[in-house]
């Protein structure tokens, strides 16, 4: 074992924190990452393609707890790119010497935890000596009800409406004493609601009435959720379909799909894996996409991408019975990998080397091969 070998391995302590995340171990994740962050707050991700000729990106993580970053290295493992990290946090001045680098990137995702850091970034990199791709301020707006309000008006794309509420609002709705409509700028039921900051369907639940909130509100201790109305997409033959689109440099690219019999979707409970038929529509998807899912919506797509201004940008999305594209969320966060099983999954390999293969060109269309200059080149090999 690496730590055993030497207790002074970083990455090896960040590695094992990675996997314990993976084993659902949050206490000891926590224990790992900050062991490993005592010792170093830069990483280099050693990538199987990178040669002289390599692009290099200086990545800005959030120390945070729950997916507080957008996991590019899934992608770019075989790339031309040399990867390194630097990890912060709100009020920790940035390392002195950082490694050179064409680019910098930042990862952090948007979350209420996250907000005063990408606030930080957002003064540290305004005058930075290389060029940056997804600025903060940009992936801070990216807050659900900011979401609704930066793209409520996009032509052929449906965004219901977000509101943040607290729970003595939402108590008061589930007790009667409060019309929702009134409360809620006009939002009918049925709503979904979700605690603020949740992901993977977390406390995600359809409410149908006063005593439906009032029953989830005695399952859930949160003091703040979002809440929307709830628009059904269910298709023809009765399943709902959600779907993975990474906005690479302003182009849509599919990711994946999933297909099931309830309407809270994700790629795991869809049990994509058991059903032959479910792969089969996967892989027309991923392979007519340009002509149909991403003809369809490029309009949206494209708009989506200039609203938010960022250079890279996954979103979950579906399809209205009217043929809108349904905007579930978007978020730097989402993951994009190569990592399902070639036996049961042999069709997307291609597509997600497209993916990995686009967000290399565009950190080097994006880089500039100037040099030297504020920083100092650190090798971590």
């Amino acid at each position: 074992m690496r730590v055993t070998a030497n207790p002074l391995d970083a990455a090896a302590y960040l590695d094992l924190s990675t996997i314990a995340f993976i084993q659902g171990r949050p206490e000891a994740r926590r224990e790992l990452r900050a062991r490993a962050l005592n010792l170093s707050r830069v990483y280099r991700l050693r990538t199987a393609g990178s040669s002289t000729e390599a692009v290099r990106v200086l990545s800005f993580q959030a120390c945070g707890d729950y997916l507080p970053n957008m996991p590019i290295e899934f992608l770019l493992e075989d790339s031309n790119v040399v990867l390194d990290f630097v990890y912060t946090a709100p009020g920790v001045p940035l390392p002195d010497v950082l490694p050179d680098h064409d680019l910098a990137f930042v990862a952090v995702a948007e979350s209420t935890e996250n907000q005063p850091l990408l606030r930080e970034l957002a003064m540290a990199l305004r005058s930075w000596d290389r060029p940056v791709v997804n600025y903060p301020e940009r992936i801070a707006s990216l807050t659900r009800d900011g979401t609704c309000s930066l793209l409520k008006t996009v032509d052929g794309l449906e965004v219901p409406s977000g509101v943040r509420v607290g729970r003595a609002h939402l108590e008061r709705i589930g007790s009667g004493a409060l019309q929702i409509s009134e409360a809620l700028d006009g939002i009918t039921f049925p709503i979904i609601a979700r605690p603020l900051d949740s992901h993977l369907g977390e406390g995600l639940c359809k409410l149908d009435g006063p005593d439906a909130v009032d029953s989830y509100l005695c399952q859930r201790p949160d003091a703040e959720f979002y809440v929307a109305p709830f628009v059904d997409y269910k298709s023809r033959d009765g399943l709902y379909r959600k779907y993975r689109v990474a906005l690479i440099d302003r182009r849509p690219y599919p990711v994946h799909m999933a297909i099931a019999q309830h309407w809270m979707i994700n790629y795991v409970n869809a049990n994509m894996n058991e059903s032959v038929e479910k792969r089969a529509e996967e892989e027309r998807f991923l392979a007519d996409f340009d002509d149909s899912f991403g003809a369809r919506h490029a309009g949206a797509l494209v708009a989506i991408a200039e609203r938010t201004g960022l250079d890279y940008l996954p979103i979950d999305c579906a399809e209205t019975a009217e043929g809108r594209l349904l905007l579930f969320e978007l978020g730097t966060n989402m993951i994009a990998h190569k990592m399902d099983p070639i036996d049961l999954f042999p069709y997307k390999r291609p597509h997600m080397d497209k993916l990995s293969n686009a967000l290399e060109a565009m950190f080097r269309k994006r880089g500039a091969k100037v040099g030297a200059g504020k920083t100092k080149r650190l090798l971590l090999d």
